[in-house]
């Protein structure tokens, strides 16, 4: 597949009005702490709170009127699931999302809230994605993939560009890693624009399954377990046509965040004034904790802030995992 920077050019194109350019701000603390600039990318105060509108957006907008016509389907562990919903809105779209059990409430209501269709069914995101493949075999629907998709990838790797651009002499870019959307798109952008970069993913101990699979050499199942990082949770697809291959040959390196660093992540962001969800706090929870040693300006991206407003609560009062004591 010839995939690249131009793709993603067209794609900032493409969403241009549609999505917002996100701040990039220092953390004074942790750059004082680690004797180099260490920024935040903002990604968090994006439209409905979380990058994945990037990708929803193009993805919709690269379709025909008839795929559109059909009406558009997903599974999500949340946020693609309400970016979706929003785009599908804002052009006059019918859109269902499928979730499992594992997505919390405050995701669930969000989607709602955007106007699309809910289907909750089973314990995992594989479940899910089951699911949009009966509907759109039974009734036709046009799907709409989480990560596993050109346009997609092409949508977030626009935050690639943006954060070049933003950033001088940048060395590193922590990217939260899942099912590969995000970190390939970033990926791609930053080793065309910023070569000497180090591109890093990371994800939590429990159900990591990008990093298994690129261990492993080839994509691979994994249990799905509650985790503070749950935007990070589900497959990749035993068949992944696109991103697995892109995470294996351009990250540099792949960090396990354990759920205590998590929540120390999200208790020093907190306490900043930014509140955001796990997935989001992995980036600085490895430099907290030393997992990762920056040697020159460093970006963390804070991909999303739909955090239960009540686990948030807990967590900065000192709780360090998803279940309460």
């Amino acid at each position: 597949m010839s995939f690249g920077i131009d793709d993603i050019r067209a794609a900032r194109q493409r969403i241009r009005g549609r999505i917002r350019q996100t701040p990039m701000l220092r953390d004074e603390m942790l750059s004082a702490r680690l004797g180099t600039p260490v920024l935040l990318k903002c990604e968090h105060l994006q439209d409905t709170g979380s990058f994945k509108l990037r990708g929803a957006t193009n993805a919709l907008l690269s379709l025909l009127p008839e795929a559109l016509a059909r009406g558009v389907i997903t599974a999500s562990t949340g946020n693609h699931g309400r970016a979706l919903a929003h785009a599908a809105h804002a052009l006059g779209v019918p859109a269902t999302v499928c979730l499992s059990r594992l997505v919390p409430e405050n995701k669930v209501a969000a989607v709602r809230q955007g106007g699309a269709e809910v289907h909750i069914i089973g314990e995992s995101q594989d479940e899910a994605m089951a699911e949009v493949a009966r509907l759109v075999r039974d009734k036709g629907m046009t799907q709409i993939p989480p990560f596993d998709d050109p346009a997609i990838v092409a949508g977030q790797g626009t935050l690639g560009i943006e954060i070049v651009e933003q950033v001088a002499d940048l060395d590193a870019v922590l990217v939260p890693l899942s099912g590969g959307g995000l970190a390939a798109g970033i990926a791609l952008a930053v080793r065309a624009l910023a070569p000497q970069a180090r591109i890093v993913g990371l994800s939590m101990e429990g159900g990591a399954v990008m990093a298994a699979s690129i261990a492993a050499g080839h994509p691979v199942e994994l249990a799905e377990t509650a985790s503070l990082a749950d935007s990070l949770g589900g497959g990749i697809g035993l068949a992944n046509r696109v991103t697995f291959a892109l995470c294996r040959d351009l990250l540099d390196e792949v960090i396990l965040v354990p759920e205590d660093r998590i929540a120390d992540g999200l208790r020093h962001l907190g306490s900043f004034g930014h509140v955001v969800e796990g997935a989001a706090a992995v980036g600085v929870a490895a430099l907290l904790s030393g997992a990762f040693r920056p040697s020159g300006p460093t970006v963390a991206l804070l991909s999303g802030a739909n955090i239960d407003p009540g686990l948030h609560a807990r967590i900065m009062a000192g709780a360090n995992c998803v279940e309460p004591a």
